[in-house]
């Protein structure tokens, strides 16, 4: 019970990566904040917690429309009275070359994967900054690193959110740590999205583990950069890709 009696709010947690980590710090101690946009599955996570014994609410609200981030802090708030874990899971894939993407897919993606981490973070960091600790956890991508074709909005917003990380670290320390995970190959709806069996089959095929990654592997790192056992940790990006593009 790692994470006993804490509070974690978690963007995207109704499926993949942010579902998986959900359940885990649930099953760790936490009182977890579900957001995400579809209400079944919203429904679905909570009562997971549930019937294993956690404690969880769920908000339903779409990342890449700003207006909803008053009502995740104000709901937590009112529900547990602090936080003490944000991790900005939410993401929005962009499969639009530069030369044909529009302001409307731009402005979404960058609000779902970027805009949205930073404006929760300006709300959340006082809370922890009173209490003298806390954690703020961002998700990157190994298109943080490297530009792939097609993909403008969704690396343009990745790179920057390496960045932000960094900056966040920075001026938040030293009561709040801030780290980012960069998921690779990692088996969740976006990736199928992509290719299909056909994109797994090449991720499987050039990782030097020679398997997928699959949700539960970053919720572990989450967990890990959640914990004291991480307590020397901030500012860093840890990539979890089975050593893809190693």
């Amino acid at each position: 019970m790692r994470l006993q009696n804490q509070v974690a709010i978690i963007t995207g947690a109704t499926s993949g990566m942010g579902r998986a980590t959900a359940v885990l710090f649930a099953k760790e101690g936490a009182n977890v904040v579900v957001c995400g946009r579809n209400e079944t599955r919203a429904k679905e996570v909570v009562a997971e917690i549930v019937a294993a014994g956690g404690n969880a609410i769920y908000i339903l609200v779409d990342m890449s429309r700003l207006d909803g981030l008053d009502v995740i802090f104000d709901k937590t708030m009112e529900t547990y009275g602090t936080v003490d874990i944000l991790f900005n899971n939410a993401g929005m894939l962009s499969m639009t070359p530069l030369d044909k993407v529009d302001h409307r897919e731009w402005e979404a993606v960058m609000n779902t994967n970027l805009n949205s981490a930073l404006y929760l973070t300006q709300k959340v960091a006082p809370v922890m900054k009173a209490k003298g600790k806390g954690v703020i956890i961002n998700t990157t991508s190994v298109a943080g690193y490297a530009a792939h074709y097609g993909f403008a909005g969704y690396t343009t917003s990745k790179h920057a959110m390496e960045g932000l990380t960094k900056s966040m670290a920075f001026e938040l320390g030293p009561e709040i740590r801030a780290n980012a995970i960069a998921p690779g190959a990692i088996h969740t709806g976006m990736v199928d999205s992509i290719g299909g069996p056909a994109a797994v089959q090449g991720m499987i095929d050039g990782c030097p583990l020679k398997r997928i990654g699959v949700p539960g592997d970053i919720a572990t790192v989450a967990l890990f950069l959640s914990t004291d056992d991480s307590s020397f940790i901030t500012g860093q990006s840890i990539r979890v890709d089975g050593g893809y593009e190693v």
